[in-house]
């Protein structure tokens, strides 16, 4: 079974959480490895990564670049490490199971903002913390961990038609701007 580690550390800014990896990801052991999938370009096109763009000199960051970015204060995980083709091959159970063991580990490395790509993936953190089920807005979220906050970001798969480039670049930005990064 292919396993894409985790990229976590104390002290960091904002964890990306994925739902899980894909197959083709963790071949190459790189987060958001597959060419049509829209997070670097947008990542790379918000003000969320200037300071990571300057300092690694480059206008486009890459899958290459995941384990460089810790030092700028990025890390990468998943709620379910268990690589598929396609989110929607798991199963319900093994998304709910994932939940303790990510809230553990967030409470453990404590970044500023666990940043979830899409509603799939943070409807059963949603679901484990709060006291009702209410509509979930995308951006930062009432809820969060002692030093946590969340926010939710589009799902940045080219599968997902619903949101543009340019949409996912506003969310990061919008990230970005919260954590007072401009």
């Amino acid at each position: 079974m292919n396993l894409l580690p985790d990229l976590v550390s104390d002290d960091l800014d904002v964890v990306f959480v994925g739902i899980n990896p894909s197959i083709y990801s963790a071949e190459r052991g790189h987060y958001f490895a597959r060419p049509g999938n829209r997070f670097w370009p947008c990542f790379s096109r918000s003000a969320l990564s200037r300071r990571a763009r300057v300092a690694l000199k480059t206008d486009m960051l890459r899958p290459e670049h995941d384990a460089a970015l810790s030092s700028y204060g990025f890390g990468f995980t998943d709620l379910v490490k268990r690589a598929t083709v396609k989110a929607s091959d798991l199963k319900p159970a093994e998304l709910a199971a994932g939940v303790a063991a990510l809230l553990e580990k967030l409470g453990r490395v404590r970044p500023r903002v666990a940043c979830f790509h899409g509603i799939t993936g943070y409807r059963y953190v949603h679901a484990a913390l709060a006291a009702t089920a209410a509509p979930i807005p995308l951006g930062l979220q009432d809820l969060a961990l002692p030093a946590t906050r969340f926010f939710l970001a589009p799902n940045p798969s080219g599968a997902n038609a619903h949101f543009t480039r340019e949409d996912q670049v506003g969310w990061y930005d919008e990230l970005a701007g919260s954590l007072l990064f401009r």
